[in-house]
């Protein structure tokens, strides 16, 4: 059986792209932070796309956490391994950087760059071994264009693409890709908040993009087909950055 986790898998981008790799014969595992009741219904809905998953909870942040989530979860499966890792776990906390406090700094940066290596580093042993093995990181356009009071999530999402490409110089020749999406204005709640009538304007496709579009993307990068895409970042934005 082949297992791939997603971080963050509890909602929106997340709770799809389980779905979508579920449907494609993945075991999905299903991390969350807190949030048990959500990451049930996403283990639901998992099992309704007709395939498999376990939960996995854990704050990325927290090392020795990560940790001890991937060493109880190896003694349940013995000799098998994770190949395939959606570090998609992500907060904004947007301020300008005039009143920006320390700790919104530290919380967002912390979420996706911490995460991203607490998450990555401690399998890549096993897909080195086994040669074999993906890793997609959820980037964004605010780390590609930057935002106007997203300092702090431009720069986390900056850094993923930066630790994108260097990761897959790194692994290549082990048969790993490593590769970013970067959604523009996506329809999760993550988004809500926004004048999306105002931005839809600004979008040369007149709308948001959905989960699913995103899901589907992270499927085909996952999948054997892709097996020749490594250090890119693929934007997902409806022509609103090129």
């Amino acid at each position: 059986m082949k297992h791939a986790l997603v971080t963050g898998a509890s909602r929106g981008i997340g709770r799809a792209i389980a779905q979508r790799l579920a449907a494609s014969g993945w075991n999905v595992l299903i991390n969350y932070q807190s949030n048990v009741d959500a990451a049930a219904e996403t283990l639901r809905l998992v099992c309704d796309a007709g395939g498999s998953g376990e939960l996995m909870p854990f704050d990325v942040t927290d090392t020795c956490a990560v940790n001890a989530a991937f060493e109880n979860w190896r003694g349940q499966h013995h000799k098998e391994y994770i190949s395939l890792i959606v570090n998609n776990a992500g907060i904004r906390d947007d301020q300008v950087m005039l009143f920006m406090e320390k700790k919104s700094w530290d919380r967002v940066v912390q979420t996706s760059l911490d995460g991203f290596y607490n998450v990555t580093q401690p399998l890549l042993k096993d897909m080195m071994r086994h040669r074999n093995g993906r890793i997609i990181s959820l980037a964004s356009i605010s780390g590609l264009k930057g935002m106007p009071g997203q300092t702090n999530y431009s720069a986390a999402k900056a850094a993923i693409v930066g630790a994108t490409k260097a990761l897959a110089l790194e692994v290549a020749q082990r048969g790993i890709t490593v590769n970013a999406i970067a959604p523009g204005f996506i329809a999760t709640d993550m988004t809500a908040s926004l004048d999306q009538e105002e931005l839809k304007s600004q979008i040369p496709a007149g709308r948001f993009g959905t989960p699913d579009e995103v899901a589907a993307l992270a499927d085909f990068l996952a999948s054997d087909q892709a097996a020749y895409i490594t250090g890119q970042v693929v934007s997902i934005n409806g022509g609103l950055y090129t």
